[in-house]
């Protein structure tokens, strides 16, 4: 008996303990879904609503489960013979990325409250598919195994489609799900297959184990684990709307119900970074010298032809407005690469730019949107033309629009938007890539032209009217969206050191 006793000591556990605090924000968001979706079930007509405050009560609550977490110190499901080898880490980059999806698809949830209502979309499917998605996307930034990340991804996206198509009987919103699905279920495969590339050369699927296996890969393994580098980058880089996968973005916008449109800008967006900044830094960094140069080239076509083409939006064509916030997106990814690029070429605490960055970008523009869907309420063409006059009708929404426009631009008072910019560029100087810093700044150049153009639509006096037009109430819900990200925008830039400390020090878990 002595003897089993020591044997049994000796003998490594293979029941885990499980860290529930460490994964309460993914496993609050996921039940509240599947709790609106029972709930759906028993609930009369008149009283759907409820499921979308129960809904915002969700994802607030998740929101305010990353508190104890603060300290970036904690991870589960590790091996038991390598307990450096988690599956779910939960450290400072983790938490700040879990904040900004939760955060945004909260706002997005306040916006969604009166489109459901007003386009009578089946509540139940609405906000089950929009907390799934939301859990994958804060589920992807703590995953640290290969088969978790693409798990997380595809619980994240394929969600998406379905509320991107939710209006029935549009055909605009048909199309666009249908491209989007296409486009992402093959982005979606080729990663796949990079994945099963990178397993066969290294035997693990852990980013850790990787990135020891990738440092010493034998020489007949070489180039299958190139392949399987450059082929897992795509799945991430078509979330990111990089070029040439970005061709799916100005469409899907249009077609989606306008907060899924913002959704998908930024909660999105996050999750193709998140797993971009993932794969990369950590379990790739001994191929640096291939996804390095690679996305260098993306960053800049990025940035460029995303703002040529914000640039040639005609101002009276339908969905213009739209149209303009899907390629400057499109722009913005372009800068949100720079500091990824930057950390094939220096330390891997560059990456912390791009969190600095992502977190402006997703307040002022999920506010840019929660304005357009204020607008469309009774301009529903989307034009950039409909905004005229719009100072003279909503005081407070036009001086958040361009307020947020002026973020986006980097011109003060907008400062927390010139702040990141500045951060990104100093990350290319620092790398030694001067001409995409040189590049960067042509851009934000451009960029300058079209963000002020339609800044300065909305100051203009209205068209064939005397005086100030009549105004409906905007529904409280679509308000308290646009006032939070306001005073978010407007605190940040008073504070930038709020979200710039985030571009300093280490966000992993040493």
């Amino acid at each position: 008996m002595t003897a089993l006793t020591a044997l049994a000591a000796e003998t490594p556990s293979l029941v885990q303990s499980v860290d529930w605090t460490a994964i309460a924000p993914v496993v609050i968001t996921a039940v509240v879904g599947l709790a609106v979706l029972v709930a759906d079930l028993f609930t009369a007509e008149r009283h759907k609503p409820v499921l979308g405050w129960i809904s915002v009560a969700g994802l607030a609550a998740a929101t305010a489960a990353l508190i104890p977490l603060r300290a970036g110190d904690r991870s589960t499901f590790c091996l038991t013979a390598d307990p450096e080898a988690c599956s779910y880490v939960a450290d400072h980059f983790t938490v700040v990325v879990q904040f900004l999806v939760l955060a945004g698809a909260l706002l997005t949830a306040l916006l969604s409250v009166t489109a459901v209502r007003d386009t009578r979309m089946p509540a139940g499917e609405y906000w089950f598919l929009l907390l799934s998605s939301a859990a994958g996307a804060a589920l992807l930034p703590a995953s640290r195994d290969l088969a978790t990340l693409i798990v997380a991804l595809e619980v994240a996206s394929l969600p998406a489609f379905a509320l991107v198509g939710m209006r029935r009987g549009d055909r605009l919103s048909s199309e666009a799900a249908l491209k989007f699905f296409l486009s992402s279920v093959t982005a979606t495969a080729v990663s796949l297959m990079g994945v099963s590339f990178v397993y066969a050369a290294t035997g693990s699927m852990h980013l850790t184990q990787v990135a020891d296996g990738l440092e010493d890969v034998p020489g007949q393994l070489d180039t299958l684990a190139m392949a399987g580098v450059a082929l897992t980058l795509v799945g991430f880089a078509f979330k990111t709307a990089a070029v040439p996968f970005h061709f799916w973005v100005p469409d899907t916008y249009v077609g989606a119900p306008l907060p899924i449109a913002g959704y998908l800008s930024v909660v999105g967006k996050a999750v193709g970074f998140t797993g971009l900044i993932l794969v990369t830094v950590i379990a790739f960094p001994a191929y640096s010298q291939i996804w390095g140069p690679a996305l260098a080239v993306l960053a800049a076509l990025t940035m460029t032809l995303g703002n040529a083409a914000a640039l040639r939006q005609s101002p009276d064509r339908p969905h213009s407005a739209v149209r303009l916030l899907a390629w400057s997106s499109v722009g913005q990814a372009g800068y949100l690469l720079v500091p990824i690029v930057a950390a094939a070429y220096s330390e891997r605490d560059q990456i912390g730019s791009t969190l600095a960055y992502a977190l402006m970008y997703a307040a002022v523009n999920l506010g840019a949107f929660a304005v357009a869907a204020l607008v469309a309420r009774t301009k529903p063409l989307h034009r950039i033309s409909d905004y005229r006059g719009l100072y003279a009708e909503r005081p407070l929404a036009a001086l958040s629009l361009a307020f947020f426009l002026l973020c986006l631009a980097g011109l003060p008072p907008g400062i927390i938007g010139l702040f990141a910019k500045v951060t990104v560029f100093r990350s290319a100087v620092d790398a030694g890539l001067g001409w995409l810093a040189v590049l960067m700044a042509v851009n934000v150049v451009i960029a300058l032209y079209y963000y002020l153009r339609w800044t300065a639509v909305l100051f203009r006096a209205p068209e064939g009217a005397e005086g100030a037009p009549a105004r409906t109430k905007a529904p409280w819900p679509v308000a308290a969206a646009i006032v939070a990200t306001a005073v978010t925008a407007v605190v940040l830039s008073g504070a930038p050191q709020l979200v710039l400390r985030v571009a300093s020090g280490s966000l992993f878990a040493q």
